[in-house]
């Protein structure tokens, strides 16, 4: 058995070789030649634990995280986690890999594919609501599919925006970076922007004119007590981008706005179906993509990994 680590992984792939995998994978999702059980939800005492199988033919996998939101005071990440890749004819264990970088560049991916998918070729300013792990990750991503010259950022329980913009720098040494006073300035200052907390209310202002012509890319809201988006931008938005159907019971910026009449059903659409032409939209106009996850791309991403890994000789063989 392979064991991966945060570094191997990351010296392992590429952004190219990401974005291409994850987008493999709508299209897989939109074929249907894959099983993937609903993904279980512990909550206990105000943790989360994820179980996440997927199958295809030739490999599963089983992630297994654990998200703690108050791991912030405690300067430790929200997210730890662990991904078991398996051999889909023999069931043999391949590797082991750390889950929370895993996760952290298969979401970077699926966001910037929402920005390629979603966005006008031109944008050139990025915002970004809330300044974690998953914040970060998306910033390089997007930057890594568009000409980004200005990011904004905020977020109302980070008090050390100041190393997290010093630590972007390091790889995008050219962006001018701007912390913001409020969220409201990061949607002004912006033509697209992230979304990245796990608060239950909406993250900005609920002001249809603010949002207007604006693009949002929606990473946190993982569960149906959770909401990053006002009102407003759902009287705005002609069609809804999802990564997955279960986006639409799993968030509660689908599920609400649904249950309550601000959107129609026949409006959600997986980006998958974009992808795959099912149909185009006028990117001109408002445009919210939403991702919940989804245990899928941590089986395609983990399968890159490993045989890369493999081709490069790293990580750390074991007798299992």
């Amino acid at each position: 058995m392979l064991i991966l680590n945060k570094d191997d992984i990351l010296i392992s792939v590429t952004f190219d070789e990401l974005l291409k995998a994850v987008e493999e994978t709508f299209i897989i999702q939109e074929k249907g030649d894959f099983l993937m059980p609903d993904r279980s939800h512990i909550d206990y005492n105000g943790n989360v634990l994820l179980l996440m199988p997927a199958f295809t033919g030739d490999y599963f996998s089983t992630k297994l995280v654990s998200i703690f939101p108050k791991n912030r005071k405690k300067n430790l990440p929200a997210i730890f986690g662990s991904v078991l890749l398996n051999d889909g004819t023999t069931g043999e264990t391949l590797a082991l890999l750390e889950a929370s970088k895993l996760t952290a560049l298969r979401t970077g991916a699926v966001g910037a594919l929402g920005i390629i998918h979603t966005t006008p070729v031109n944008i050139s300013s990025l915002g970004l609501i809330g300044a974690g792990t998953q914040g970060f990750h998306q910033v390089l991503f997007a930057c890594a599919v568009r000409n980004i010259k200005s990011v904004t950022l905020f977020d109302s329980f980070n008090s050390n925006l100041n190393d997290f913009v010093n630590s972007l720098k390091k790889y995008l040494p050219e962006i001018d970076f701007k912390i913001a006073k409020d969220s409201e300035e990061v949607v002004i200052n912006s033509e697209v922007i992230i979304t990245a907390t796990s608060s239950e209310t909406p993250v900005f202002p609920d002001d249809r004119k603010l949002i207007a012509g604006k693009h949002f890319i929606g990473i946190g809201s993982y569960k149906p007590t959770m909401r990053e988006f006002p009102k407003s931008l759902f009287m705005e938005v002609e069609d809804i981008f999802i990564d997955t159907p279960l986006a639409i019971k799993e968030s509660g910026d689908i599920a609400v706005p649904l249950k309550k009449g601000w959107i129609k059903k026949n409006n959600v659409h997986t980006l998958g179906s974009l992808i795959d032409k099912h149909f185009k939209i006028d990117e001109s106009k408002t445009t919210l993509f939403k991702s919940v996850g989804m245990a899928l791309f941590d089986l395609v991403v983990a399968k890159l990994i490993y045989k890369k890994a493999k081709e490069k000789g790293i990580g750390i063989n074991v007798d299992f």
